[in-house]
């Protein structure tokens, strides 16, 4: 339990957990009281507003704290508007992938033999096709969507977890307390959901993390593609996509939503290194 409380300390010392949070919280409010923070609607438009630079440059209209797009819809609530399909993805496709992944990573790491040759055969199968075009393949197939995205994401990403649980469990099977279950007559089921599982949370919160910037980049390239949500929703790629056509006119339109994808997925990945850093006895060494 000291352990443990020492870690807590630790973690919420740590300046990489601190600026993960603080992202992590920033896109969980923008996505919950999207409606609240927005200063206008998003699919509001203005023809006569177009192209409105941002507040910190000449010809701004401060009506647009950033600025307007070829549309004169408000820039600032549409990508308030994306961080919520894109928070959405991130929380629903890495928990489901993390969901798949640890289950199948913990049978084949621990019962072994036939069981764990099957399930790493058809991992490393998985991990041959290139992540993006598999993503963009099925999306294709199942139909543009957000639920097409979610799905693909999961369908590629449970790789990610079952390779890294079914190692963590190979390690974890050899140890003093999974023997001391094995004598005492606790059954295989048993040990691996009540005994196993438990020390591996700290790993898989690490691991769900980084997934959830790696579903934000691939929600945007499949925005960027036309393949996630419908056109006239707000979503981070769907604005690069737009900004590109205009790039040398009004760059912020490109510019703000690459600048939130970075700041999300920096944000993620170091709260997930700090986390990792911090919860990992091992590191802590």
């Amino acid at each position: 339990m000291a352990d443990r409380r020492g870690a807590l300390v630790s973690a919420a010392s740590d300046a990489r957990v601190l600026f993960g949070a603080a992202v992590l919280l920033a896109l969980i409010v923008a996505a919950a009281a999207a409606p609240l923070l927005a200063p206008h609607d998003p699919l509001e438009q203005d023809l006569l507003a177009s192209f409105l630079p941002p507040a910190f440059q000449a010809g701004a209209d401060p009506v647009f704290p950033l600025g307007t797009d070829s549309l004169g819809r408000d820039l600032l609530s549409r990508l308030i508007y994306g961080a919520r399909v894109a928070l959405t993805v991130a929380l629903v496709a890495a928990s489901l992938a993390a969901l798949l992944g640890t289950a199948l990573g913990l049978i084949a790491g621990y019962f072994g033999g036939w069981v764990d040759a099957v399930i790493s055969r058809l991992v490393d199968v998985w991990m041959a096709f290139p992540p993006v075009l598999l993503s963009i393949v099925l999306v294709a197939i199942i139909g543009a969507g957000l639920h097409s995205v979610i799905i693909a994401i999961v369908i590629i990403d449970w790789t990610r977890f079952c390779r890294v649980v079914r190692a963590e469990v190979l390690v974890q099977r050899e140890q003093d307390y999974v023997a001391s279950a094995v004598t005492i007559g606790l059954g295989r089921w048993r040990i691996l959901w009540h005994e196993i599982l438990p020390n591996l949370l700290p790993l898989l919160l690490v691991l769900i993390t980084l997934e959830m910037g790696i579903a934000i980049i691939v929600e945007a390239i499949l925005s960027f593609v036309g393949l996630s949500v419908s056109s006239d929703q707000a979503t981070w790629g769907g604005l690069i996509q737009e900004g590109r056509l205009y790039i040398h006119q009004a760059w912020w339109i490109m510019v703000l939503p690459m600048a939130c994808i970075i700041v999300s997925v920096l944000g993620l990945n170091a709260l997930g290194d700090g986390l990792r850093r911090t919860l990992d006895p091992v590191m802590r060494r």
